[in-house]
């Protein structure tokens, strides 16, 4: 068995004395694992550092093995994510939520497009936060979690809305809110796509995202709590507002 394929690097784990089992993001195979041979070496290690983009060969006797990667560099994304305080954090988050909520060998290709250009924009502090809050989104939809956002739950009016239901992931407008509005969650422009992007709306919004994330993919997966990566990267980010 074999393919070949560019990817995403997710994340190592040592394997024996001189290999590591490295994990990757690919648009045609999905969320793969697999064994880089001489993994440690002083030669291959610095290339296999989280967010890096890849060429890899894959190859197994049995299609359900692990198998072997022969890796080559594409790019690095390391001194992007060395950059700061925050872009670190942001590529821990997007690697541990991938790595989190995405089944094996899977592949999901809109979303690996969206994660690319998502981690291209690590050094580009104005953009990142709003770029990273839109591909939460996209995680949501693409595993069956869409929010929608068009129109209010309760009257149909497509104006003035400013909540989220919890339940159903539908917007709800203040008149329909009523006196339930405290027990909804937050709806700036900015989920929509309206709107400047303003620090303060898009931590609203990562409220209303994590909320989804952690209560309701999370809870379908077995009720496991999500990654502290996302936790720390909220946290970055609202140090800055």
């Amino acid at each position: 068995m074999e393919w070949r394929d560019q990817g995403i690097l997710l994340g190592t784990r040592r394997h024996g004395e001189t290999s590591l089992i490295i994990e990757v993001f690919t648009p045609s195979h999905g969320r793969h694992a697999g064994v880089v041979r001489g993994g440690t070496s002083r030669k291959i290690a610095p290339i296999l550092q989280p967010g890096a983009q890849l060429d890899l060969t894959w190859r197994a006797r049995l299609e359900d093995h692990i198998g072997a990667f022969t890796v080559e560099p594409v790019r690095s994304r390391a001194v992007a994510a060395m950059g700061g305080r925050l872009a670190l954090a942001g590529l821990n988050a997007v690697t541990a939520l991938i790595s989190f909520s995405l089944p094996e060998r899977e592949p999901h290709v809109p979303l690996y497009h969206r994660t690319e250009n998502l981690l291209d924009l690590l050094d580009d502090t104005d953009l990142w936060p709003l770029a990273y809050l839109r591909w939460e989104l996209s995680l949501l939809e693409e595993l069956g979690y869409e929010l929608e956002l068009g129109s209010c739950a309760v009257t149909g009016a497509v104006d003035d809305l400013a909540y989220v239901s919890p339940k159903s992931g539908r917007a709800v407008s203040r008149v329909g809110a009523g006196e339930w509005a405290e027990r909804l969650l937050p709806l700036p422009d900015v989920l929509r796509g309206l709107g400047d992007g303003a620090d303060t709306e898009i931590a609203q919004g990562l409220i209303t995202t994590g909320y989804f994330l952690s209560s309701h993919l999370a809870a379908d997966l077995g009720d496991k709590p999500l990654p502290v990566a996302r936790a720390r990267f909220v946290d970055a980010f609202n140090r800055r507002l």
